[in-house]
């Protein structure tokens, strides 16, 4: 299953696409609103009315493009397995040319720049469990794809193996993107150079010929 096929399967009122570019860019500034209520409120006590009033925008013009909450909720979802998914292609085409240290900051790099959104999905995630693809699909999905990579940068990798280090690779990724919005962190920076230190360390080990 791709990671973009992330959708509700509960609610036939969805989200209407814009057919124009100044269209797609107040939806991009709906949807960033939503990311940071949904990540600081939840979803039950968030509101398409603050939704509005974030993004600088009416409430008609909300409902013009969501017609519910349930609505953005899943087009926010959809839209991060979309971002995780391309981000993921980038890096598998250059995987085979990319030395270990630049391909562990790759990795690093995607979660940690979608931190906000990652806030909001993991909220929507438990709200809208029963409408939408469970996480693991999105988890699964992650991983098969790192182990793609990790066989591209490394070809006498064996697939167990490649499949073993996907999923302590997505942790890490994962690690960096918690401690990126950990609040009162005086030394963030630092753990995050360590972090991607140990998963730099981590490639060049595990892609070395036995």
């Amino acid at each position: 299953m791709s990671m973009s096929s992330q959708k509700s399967t509960a609610d036939a009122t969805t989200a209407r696409s814009p057919q124009r570019e100044r269209g797609r860019l107040r939806v991009a500034a709906l949807m960033k609103a939503a990311s940071l209520v949904f990540a600081e409120k939840g979803y039950e006590a968030a509101t398409m009315t603050e939704i509005a009033a974030r993004a600088g925008a009416s409430i008609g013009s909300l409902y013009q493009f969501f017609p519910s909450k349930e609505a953005l909720a899943d087009a926010l979802l959809a839209q991060y397995a979309e971002q995780v998914e391309a981000g993921l292609g980038a890096i598998t085409a250059g995987a085979a040319a990319l030395a270990a240290p630049d391909l562990a900051d790759a990795l690093i790099d995607l979660l940690v720049g979608l931190k906000d959104e990652r806030r909001a999905v993991m909220v929507l995630f438990e709200a809208r469990r029963e409408a939408t693809a469970p996480p693991s699909e999105l988890r699964d999905a992650m991983r098969r794809a790192i182990a793609r990579i990790l066989a591209l940068h490394a070809p006498g990798l064996p697939p167990p193996r490649a499949a073993a280090m996907a999923v302590a690779v997505l942790q890490q990724m994962k690690a960096a993107a918690l401690l990126s919005v950990e609040p009162d962190l005086d030394s963030r920076d630092e753990a995050l150079a360590e972090l991607r230190r140990m998963t730099r360390l981590y490639l060049a080990a595990g892609s070395a010929p036995a």
